[in-house]
């Protein structure tokens, strides 16, 4: 098992000023980071891999797309710009040495039509993440789907529609992640979502009914462990949490009040709680 922090908490785009976080996290305990993809600089990307190696932590990386780069949109030239930049972020995770590479990047964050996904947009979903699927074989990174709940997105909302999703792409490159928050919303079991997902699951993100520490609130922790346990689940553990570093994501994420002391203690709080939590079903 592997113990990771997304760095969404800080902040969407990882410069150098960044840096001593990652080292902070590193003498905390962590075995890696999860790097937000939004900028699509190659050459950042590279150094700040460069410097992750240095400290010895692994990565992974995350991304999404937004309404002019939506990949199922009706437009043609939206749905194309939306394979382009996903395509681009490979690019970055290659760059990274990232190997995974997860997020809601199949739709448009916070878009809605006022209905579910038409059979249209469903096939171009699926055509779309194949084509990235496909880029993703050549860089080495496998994609990790993220269903969302249905207050930020509405083509995948649940482990059921996230297989059927995967299952139809059909790509071996082309997998799924399961995040407890959005399933503390949408599923009516958990421990049937993670079984019935587990063949697919490759990443999961651990994160709490409001965005804050995990284990200080309402998600179902103990069916999650005990079920990721009895799957064989053996990926990384990542925390995902959200502050007020990211503004531009308030509209989707909901979050613009501050619920913990600071993101340091967040952080070491929530790796000392997946800790122990797995350490206890050894």
């Amino acid at each position: 098992m592997k113990f990771g922090m997304n760095l969404l908490l800080w902040s969407g785009n990882i410069e150098e000023e960044h840096y001593p976080i990652l080292e902070m996290l590193k003498d905390a305990g962590f075995d890696g980071v999860e790097v937000p993809l939004f900028a699509y600089d190659v050459n950042q990307c590279a150094a700040l891999g460069k410097h992750i190696d240095q400290l010895g932590l692994e990565r992974t990386a995350v991304t999404v797309r937004n309404e002019e780069d939506n990949p199922i949109s009706p437009d043609p030239a939206v749905r194309a710009a939306g394979v382009n930049l996903n395509k681009r972020a490979l690019d970055c995770c290659q760059a990274l040495g990232a190997t995974f590479l997860c997020g809601p990047f199949h739709s448009a964050l916070g878009l809605f039509s006022g209905a579910g996904p038409t059979d249209d947009e469903i096939a171009w979903g699926i055509e779309s993440m194949h084509a990235v699927a496909e880029y993703a074989q050549t860089c080495n990174v496998t994609l990790a789907i993220e269903y969302l709940n249905r207050f930020e997105c509405y083509l995948l909302n649940s482990a059921a529609d996230t297989v059927r999703f995967v299952e139809a792409v059909d790509h071996p490159n082309c997998k799924m992640m399961y995040d407890t928050f959005h399933a503390n919303i949408e599923e009516k079991d958990v421990a049937s979502a993670i079984r019935s997902c587990s063949q697919h699951t490759v990443h999961v993100h651990i994160s709490e009914n409001d965005r804050s520490t995990p284990g200080t609130g309402l998600v179902h922790w103990d069916t999650t462990f005990d079920t990721l346990k009895e799957t064989g689940y053996e990926g990384w553990l990542m925390v995902e949490a959200f502050g007020l570093a990211l503004p531009e994501l308030a509209a989707a994420t909901k979050i613009w009040r501050r619920m913990y002391e600071t993101e340091e203690q967040l952080a070491r709080d929530a790796l000392n709680f997946m800790k122990s939590e797995w350490e206890k079903r050894a």
